[in-house]
């Protein structure tokens, strides 16, 4: 029996496996050794199945040998290749980072749940990516976000636990919006297989219930993504949460929900019902632009690092809803490559500012005052995610800026390139805030006597920096697979 035949049961199984493996041994060293090489594991199945739909194929694979519609199917295509590659990777990149920075912001008595958190909030976000069942997917939902609320819970201070508290209320009340989503859209089917769900819909897709369902699913996951102005569990979360969570959840669960969202929106209702005979992409491109703007003012007036670069999050999220709003191929192609190369770059950046928190003992930027002379290498990652973040040619954020320019002038929206342009300049202002003060300043006291952050902590948020370089001017993976992804949906929700 084949290995490489049940890819798609281990992507999830072995990330799950690992969870209570970590609780069982109860100690830090070996947990952290355990998910480490679970979340490699998943890294090398993700690269295989990418390899394996590279060409348009698309993978089933029937658990229990239960053939769909009737058991839960996992379902591979270039879509979900991509965003499995996205989250596996972060996680093998973010874990060696890890053992270094909880030792400073978490209790060695916690060590071995927050692995055992980690491995199942990886299991969750894996598993929504590649799972063709509707309700498997509101469970892997939960799975990521529970274990989600316990690692924000494990930051040092105090206003951790209100955060999380926070985004458990509103990711609960997302949560029951896409249930009753589902339900109702069993109810008018009669099935949970996404794939058979698309075919069934076809016939009742003006109903009231679908409708229904459409809009339940649009502000459940929309609160789940972070999409402006239902993003107010955000910046706390990724404010107090520890230093490698709010890399890896910057990184990775907000993109898992777009995904979400375009599965939902291409592959059941159809990209001809959703964007052409509903006004929501017009809805979509009003509160695209409102995170572009105000998001992006209210980073520009922030204090503290982790604060401004989470504002900054609803900002970039702004831009991937943008490119859906077009209903191009363009335009999704935008929207797919600026979720992959926004989790490269925010990802580097928060754990660029995990190595300033270990060394000046918090964020605020009154205490990161004159970084730069003490920590060069750190200072330089910082800024370069911030170039990125603006869009600057030859970082991965370029890319998919550039894209929704092509996208607004191929429909002749000269409003819409300025908009994105102008937007970009905003970006400027907050990114200048962080290089006044660590290059322009006199370092704070906190500072005195200290240096570079430890090889530990350096290494992986430096191999993410290279990546902003890497896919700012290698695009076949990142722009390859979006443009590939992207012709596959419009051909498939038409």
């Amino acid at each position: 029996m084949s290995l490489a035949l049940h890819l798609p049961a281990l992507q999830v199984v072995i990330p799950l496996i690992s969870a209570p493996l970590a609780v069982l041994v109860r100690r830090g060293g070996w947990a952290f050794l355990i998910v480490t090489a679970a979340s490699w594991a998943a890294l090398a199945a993700a690269i295989a199945l990418w390899l394996a739909t590279a060409d348009g194929a698309t993978i089933s694979y029937a658990l229990g040998n239960w053939p769909p519609p009737w058991g839960i199917e996992y379902r591979v295509d270039r879509l979900s290749s991509f965003v499995l590659l996205l989250v596996s990777a972060t996680a093998a990149i973010v874990l060696p980072y890890a053992r270094a920075s909880i030792e400073r912001e978490i209790p060695h008595a916690q060590h071995y749940l927050f692995y055992a958190m980690f491995a199942l909030c990886l299991t969750g976000l894996l598993g929504i990516a590649i799972t063709g069942d509707a309700f498997n997917a509101f469970v892997f939902l939960e799975i990521s976000s529970l274990s989600g609320y316990v690692l924000i819970a494990l930051g040092r201070d105090r206003r951790a636990l209100v955060a999380a508290y926070q985004y458990l209320i509103m990711g609960s009340i997302g949560a029951t919006f896409f249930v009753i989503g589902v339900g109702l859209l069993y109810l008018m089917t009669g099935t949970l297989n996404l794939a058979d769900m698309a075919e069934r819909i076809g016939a009742i897709r003006e109903s009231r219930s679908v409708l229904a369902a459409l809009a339940f699913l649009t502000v459940g996951i929309s609160l789940k993504l972070a999409l402006f102005p239902l993003h107010q569990w955000l910046p706390n979360a990724y404010t107090y949460a520890p230093s490698v969570v709010t890399a890896f959840l910057a990184a990775t669960a907000t993109k898992v929900s777009i995904y979400l969202l375009i599965r939902f929106y291409y592959s059941v209702f159809g990209e001809s019902f959703v964007f052409q005979k509903l006004p929501l992409p017009e809805i979509m491109l009003v509160m695209s632009i409102a995170a572009m703007f105000v998001a992006s003012l209210v980073a520009a007036f922030q204090n503290d690092l982790k604060r401004l670069l989470a504002y900054s999050s609803v900002s970039q999220i702004g831009y991937i809803t943008l490119g859906l709003s077009y209903d191009t191929v363009n335009g999704l192609t935008a929207s797919l490559v600026h979720m992959f190369n926004h989790a490269v770059t925010k990802g580097g950046l928060f754990l660029f500012v995990g190595c300033a928190v270990a060394v000046a003992g918090g964020s605020s930027l009154a205490r990161l005052s004159g970084l730069a002379r003490v920590m060069p290498l750190t200072s330089f990652g910082i800024v370069l995610g911030g170039l990125s973040l603006i869009g600057v040619p030859g970082t991965c954020g370029f890319i998919g800026k550039w894209y929704l320019i092509l996208a607004a002038l191929e429909k002749g929206q000269w409003g819409l390139a300025m908009a994105v342009v102008t937007s970009s300049l905003l970006a400027v202002a907050y990114v200048w805030r962080f290089v006044e003060t660590a290059y322009f300043r006199e370092p704070h006291a906190s500072l005195a006597g200290r240096k570079e952050a430890p090889p530990a902590l350096l290494a992986p948020a430096l191999l993410l920096a290279g990546a902003m370089l890497y896919f700012g001017l290698e695009t076949s993976v990142s722009l390859g697979s979006a443009a590939g992804a992207a012709v596959m949906l419009m051909a498939v929700g038409k």
